[in-house]
């Protein structure tokens, strides 16, 4: 719904002229929104709680770092086992 007036004053506002745009400077004021009511003045009922929200990122981050950490580290294993590419001992050399 926000979408499609946003949408609708930027087809207005292209469709003026450059003439028109300088005598008429409209500012398009899009409908604020409501956080903690709704329109007529109720409440709105509390979000929901996600349990375990904290512990659950970490359950996720986690192993996804480690697994990934593993996989580069038989990727690198592999490429240097076949010659496909092998770091030079030059490039350690910044004295």
């Amino acid at each position: 719904m926000v979408l499609m007036r946003v949408f609708r004053a930027v087809r207005r506002s292209t469709l003026l002229d450059s003439s028109l745009q300088q005598q008429h400077q409209q500012l398009v004021r899009l409908p604020l929104r409501r956080k903690y009511t709704y329109r007529s003045g109720a409440l709105k009922p509390m979000p929901e709680i996600t349990p375990f929200g904290l512990f659950g990122i970490i359950c996720t981050v986690i192993p996804g770092l480690l697994i990934g950490a593993t996989i580069s580290k038989n990727m690198a294993n592999f490429l240097e086992e076949n010659d496909l590419f092998v770091p030079s001992d030059d490039d350690d050399d910044d004295d």
